[in-house]
């Protein structure tokens, strides 16, 4: 009799404890869409204040120019100190972090990461590194949800949902995307569909882009122009685009890792030397041309209205190809999101330019393979589909291209998967992990 009443009587409890955590999500959620929506603003006024400083160092000549290198490669460094002195774990994207917290691997980092990650964020990315603000954002999400679940005494379970719930939201609040920040949770994350996590993560990414939009405003990040619904004769052009973004993730993931892997054989350097020399070195890119460093919003916009050349966007490509794996092997807060979408557009525009070339009557606008190569890099690399496809969804408001980015994220998976790549957050984890 006692063991038939049991289930029912846990059952009864999730329920209560479901009614604590339905409205903490949206708490939660609130308060890190604050936090998410601050640092959004912070980086724009310092890309801001980086453009300023260059155009008003330029006046100065050569003194100008060796000023600029200094100021970039010792902000690079505090940023590489920080997280040296005060939080190990708020290096890199801090993804992978996250996902190793909610597989029990590690514990939750001190809660010092928050402002180290904001602060350290601030700095490499506006400094010109390209590295993407939704690390420090999911990060930080994370970290503060797991303090807010544990100021209101959440028992273990419901802590790590809001945990999960806080990154979701971090990446809601960084691209105005609140239905992919869920989906990323339950895709990349845990991996599986947690009724508990995945009602924390919704009510959590609500309450954080019900926040965010007060001040970052209702639009989407990007604006394209409004895309027709593509023919079927446009399949095999999607297929083959899906293949070509397969292989050059690859190519991408293992530039990335092997740029990290010689840097560990200068474990004798101090990491801070290895940051001033990246930030040194983006500081004189950032000389000559400033549009090309920092996460890169402007270049993908740029490259989503169609306003740069062929030859000008296939020389910047090839430039933040190899830019992102030099700034995240600084080891200063930074992810790998932003400039992915950077180089998706680039690669599916310069596609899409080819295709309309020899086929203008079925790819009459390379805008569209640009939307498309955003999805179809972001799941070469990342492995995460959904994610992908609802992200640009939210970003640019191309509904019309949900089909092709389904054919193109379909070839961009089967390629890695078949040469045994692993996604870039298995192997990044899997350098966190002894």
């Amino acid at each position: 009799m006692d063991r038939e009443q049991e289930p029912a009587q846990n059952g009864d409890d999730n329920h209560g404890n479901l009614l604590v955590l339905a409205p903490l999500a949206l708490f939660v959620g609130a308060v890190v869409g604050l936090l998410g929506a601050i640092f959004r603003l912070a980086l724009q006024r310092a890309d801001s204040l980086r453009d300023t400083f260059i155009a008003w160092a330029h006046g100065w000549a050569f003194a100008g120019f060796l000023f600029v290198i200094a100021v970039c490669a010792a902000a690079t460094a505090v940023a590489a100190w920080l997280v040296r002195r005060y939080s190990p774990h708020a290096s890199g994207s801090g993804i992978p972090h996250v996902e190793l917290v909610l597989n029990g691997e590690l514990p939750p980092a001190p809660y010092r990461l928050i402002p180290v990650k904001f602060i350290g964020g601030l700095l490499a990315i506006g400094s010109g590194l390209a590295l993407g603000r939704e690390g420090p954002s999911v990060q930080m999400g994370a970290s503060l949800a797991d303090l807010l679940a544990r100021l209101f005494h959440c028992e273990e379970e419901d802590c790590r949902a809001c945990l999960a719930a806080g990154a979701g939201a971090g990446l809601a609040t960084a691209f105005n995307a609140p239905i992919a920040g869920g989906i990323f949770v339950l895709e990349e994350l845990v991996r599986r569909f947690d009724t508990r996590i995945a009602i924390a993560t919704f009510g959590a990414s609500a309450g954080a882009i019900a926040v965010a939009r007060l001040f970052l405003g209702y639009t989407p990040d990007f604006h394209v122009e409004e895309l027709p619904y593509p023919s079927f004769g446009t399949v095999p052009i999607h297929l083959l685009f899906g293949i070509l973004a397969g292989f050059v993730g690859v190519a991408y993931n293992r530039t990335l890792l092997g740029t990290l892997e010689s840097l560990d054989k200068l474990r004798r350097c101090p990491v801070e030397l290895r940051a001033a020399v990246v930030g040194a070195a983006v500081g004189t890119l950032a000389w000559f041309a400033p549009s090309l460093v920092g996460g890169g919003d402007q270049i993908t916009q740029r490259t989503l209205s169609g306003t740069d050349t062929a030859a000008a966007i296939a020389v910047v490509f090839l430039i933040r190809f190899g830019l992102g794996a030099v700034s995240y092997s600084a080891l200063t807060p930074g992810g790998l999101f932003a400039p992915m979408l950077v180089l998706g557009a680039q690669l599916g525009f310069l596609y899409g330019r080819v295709c309309s070339y020899w086929f203008p009557a079925v790819v009459p606008n390379p805008t569209s393979l640009a939307v498309v190569g955003m999805a179809a890099f972001f799941t070469a690399v990342v492995r995460a589909p959904m994610t992908g496809i609802v992200l640009i969804i939210e970003m640019t408001s191309s509904f019309t291209m949900l089909l092709p980015m389904l054919t193109a994220c379909f070839a961009a998976m089967t390629v890695p998967t078949l040469l045994r790549d692993a996604p870039i957050y298995d192997s990044l984890r899997s350098r966190l992990t002894p």
